[in-house]
């Protein structure tokens, strides 16, 4: 279980990842909690304990608050920074994979990242689009399975891998 940082340390971290280059390879910076490769890093930005021991209703829902609510303190930071956010939901990223037999031998359908990693975790994310552009920043809020912590992540991508807002 990561200390729970102050909104200030996010956004800190968040201003890090958007200058930081995307690496040429896939990185894991363990004691960060920090992914990155070719056009993308992902970061947790703060988790809930987890539910290994003990997973009653009201541990999980205040759980669940407490990480909404730094979900909410940061977006509405960035949302003065950079514009209202748009919301992509993550489903239709679920499952799909360049070698499912069920899109045909001729599909080049590749999720591209960080979406790939994300959809695993959450069922929508909302997004803001940072200066420098050519990036997109992105928050999520997320648990990979029930006895796992819920995560606050921030994940930035190219922007060539998101589709452009709708008109």
């Amino acid at each position: 279980m990561h200390p729970a940082p102050s909104t200030r340390d996010q956004l800190s971290m968040i201003d890090s990842l958007n200058a930081l280059p995307f690496p040429e390879r896939e990185e894991k910076r363990t004691e960060d909690d920090i992914w990155s490769g070719p056009g993308y890093h992902v970061a947790v930005l703060t988790e809930s304990r987890d539910f290994w021991e003990e997973r009653g209703e009201e541990i999980v829902e205040e759980a669940e608050r407490e990480i909404e609510a730094a979900f909410d303190a940061l977006a509405a930071i960035l949302t003065g920074r950079w514009g209202e956010p748009e919301t992509v939901d993550l489903s239709p990223y679920l499952g799909v994979d360049s070698h499912d037999p069920g899109l045909g031998p001729e599909s080049d359908l590749v999720v591209p990242e960080p979406m790939g990693f994300l959809c695993g975790l959450a069922g929508s994310m909302r997004v803001w689009r940072p200066t420098p552009a050519g990036r997109w920043l992105a928050l999520a809020v997320g648990q990979a399975d029930p006895e796992w912590p819920i995560q606050l992540l921030a994940g930035f991508g190219e922007a060539s891998s998101l589709p452009d807002r709708p008109t």
